[in-house]
């Protein structure tokens, strides 16, 4: 798939516009304690039942509009919410965010998109981290193992040749909303 020079724009502008909010999430008390070196088990199951309830309900809605997304795609393969009930026994008791990000177009699935699919790469970091604390390795941050690398480069280039002119300030923002709603969900007690 060949990326031209004005779609690789939207990247540029995600990593830059979206960063304030990325930033924010990541300085959750979670990554803080991971960070310290004072992570706990019992933090880390918080931590995933946490980001369960976001990212079901983001699935179920992206399963909804997926006739907006041919097979080049693989949503399904993307999907973690079966990795977060393997490491979760007791998952579908847990609440669901009830506040995301508005999910009604294609633009704003790709924007939420971009921040869910981030997460695999930042999620190999956490993985390699709690590993570092002797927590056990849990499903959800492994994702996609040795194929995490090539899944986000595809999803790059294809979010690179689906983003227009006129949809880019609206993937930025759902971008940034999407860091924002989960980064309030997360620290909601």
């Amino acid at each position: 798939m060949t990326v031209s020079a004005g779609s690789t724009d939207i990247l540029t502008r995600l990593r830059q516009e979206a960063r304030p909010s990325h930033d924010a999430l990541e300085a959750n008390e979670f990554n803080q304690a991971l960070t310290a070196g004072t992570i706990s088990e019992a933090a880390t199951a918080r931590f995933l039942a946490k980001l369960y309830g976001f990212v079901v309900p983001f699935e179920e809605q992206l399963r909804a509009h997926s006739h907006w997304f041919g097979p080049e795609w693989e949503l399904e393969r993307r999907f973690r919410s079966p990795l977060l009930r393997q490491d979760l026994p007791a998952a579908n008791s847990l609440p669901l965010a009830p506040n995301l990000p508005p999910l009604h177009t294609r633009a704003q699935l790709l924007g939420a998109l971009y921040v869910l699919e981030g997460s695999t790469l930042g999620g190999q970091v956490i993985a390699r981290q709690l590993a570092k604390n002797g927590i056990p390795t849990r499903a959800y941050f492994s994702g996609h193992a040795e194929q995490t690398g090539p899944l986000w480069k595809s999803f790059v280039q294809l979010l690179a040749a689906a983003a227009t002119p006129e949809t880019a300030d609206e993937i930025i923002a759902s971008a940034s909303l999407t860091f924002q709603r989960l980064h309030q969900w997360i620290e909601q007690a």
